[in-house]
């Protein structure tokens, strides 16, 4: 019972208007509706009787179909049926078939003063409503129907093709109409939406990059400064011991922040080619000043990639050599970065996603990215194309 009650609730809060925006179009909607059926009713004047039972019973049908039009269209269309293009008499169009035995002037399209508003409907049908069985019934019913009142007029074959027509127009191809701009309007927002989590992804990409570009090559610096202090003569057991926690603890807080890079990261996500402010010179000094013994041969102007490719390689190299020496070459067609073998554990595990973004970087610009071990150490090297040359 409580069920029931909840649900009659619920229709009668669906046939409630949002404003009084809709209360007035569905007034002015019935009017009009009534003012037309008032026209092809009986006259008022000559028999007023017939004119209030004909016409008053059709204006209480309109007001219904008003009211449960907005939400329910599908039920206006079938209150509306009795006020269907059942006459014969009058057409949009006139059909003079002078190649077969059909009598000329045959309509084509029965049409009555009420007729737009049907076509309203059943548009509305189309637009609105989700389920197609509902719809099909209704209109195998009104077909029947149309049978039904050309078999009552003779049955012929004008007759027939008046009245297909006029359920054509009338119901089917409104419906249609409806329909196809609902499936445009669904295509539309699922391309939106496609859209939307497209870009969450480019965002999360992006922030996954500067994360290990950034936090990453941070964290590798000071576990190269904890490394130093680990090994540095004149200190005593504990700060030994807090030295070596503190290049743990870096170690720790990289895998970390790699797990989350790869939460974050989206493999099929195209990285950017802007460089960030910091320019190889600044970089290569942060790092050095960091404890990091490295040397930089920078010659010609410096390529975009350049600061990615070499914040990689330093990155690497603190986290997998530490205390190794490092040698960066820049030049406008070549970036490497080569380190000797390290003086203390590995700070990182093997199998970041540094690599994989920096050589999805490369090849966006054309170049070539190799990255292996190196006589006792590790090289990273970048070749870009030349102006003219073949992108490789």
């Amino acid at each position: 019972m409580a069920r029931a009650a909840l649900d009659n609730v619920g229709e009668v809060n669906r046939l409630r208007r949002a404003g009084r925006r809709e209360v007035v179009y569905d007034v002015l909607l019935w009017v009009l509706i009534c003012v037309f059926v008032a026209a092809m009713g009986p006259d008022p004047f000559l028999d007023p009787a017939a004119f209030w039972a004909m016409t008053g019973a059709k204006w209480g049908l309109a007001a219904v179909a008003v009211l449960v039009g907005r939400p329910y269209p599908l039920a206006a269309v079938a209150l509306l049926v009795p006020l269907g293009p059942w006459q014969f008499d009058t057409g949009l169009a006139t059909w003079t078939p002078d190649w077969t035995a059909l009598r000329p002037g045959l309509k084509i399209f029965p049409f009555v003063v009420t007729s737009p508003f049907i076509i309203w409907y059943a548009y509305l049908t189309g637009r609105r409503l989700g389920a197609l069985w509902p719809a099909a019934a209704l209109f195998c019913l009104i077909t029947a129907v149309g049978a039904l009142v050309v078999l009552a007029q003779g049955a012929s074959t004008e007759l027939w093709i008046t009245m297909g027509s006029g359920l054509l127009f009338t119901y089917l191809l409104p419906y249609l109409l409806g329909l196809l701009r609902r499936r445009l309007l669904e295509q539309r927002r699922q391309t939106r939406l496609s859209t939307e989590a497209q870009a969450r992804l480019r965002e999360r990409a992006r922030i996954a990059r500067d994360m290990h570009d950034g936090l990453g090559h941070d964290l590798a610096l000071i576990a190269v400064r904890a490394a130093g202090l680990e090994l540095a003569p004149g200190l005593g057991p504990e700060q030994v011991k807090a030295a070596g926690e503190l290049r743990v603890a870096a170690a720790d807080a990289t895998e970390r922040l790699r797990q989350i890079i790869g939460l974050l990261r989206e493999d099929a996500d195209a990285a950017p080619l802007s460089p960030v402010d910091e320019d190889v010179a600044e970089l290569v000094e942060r790092a050095r000043s960091s404890g990091l013994a490295i040397t930089l041969d920078l010659t010609g102007p410096v390529p975009e990639l350049a600061h990615a490719v070499v914040q990689e390689g330093i990155t690497n190299a603190a986290k997998h050599a530490p205390g190794a020496p490092v040698t960066v070459t820049v030049s406008p067609h070549l970036i490497r970065v080569r380190n000797g073998p390290g003086r203390a554990r590995p700070t990182a595990l093997p199998g970041g996603l540094g690599l994989a973004g920096l050589r999805e970087r490369v090849r966006l610009a054309g170049g070539t990215l190799t990255a292996g071990p190196a006589g006792d150490g590790y090289e990273l090297t970048v070749e870009l194309p030349r102006a003219g040359e073949r992108d490789r």
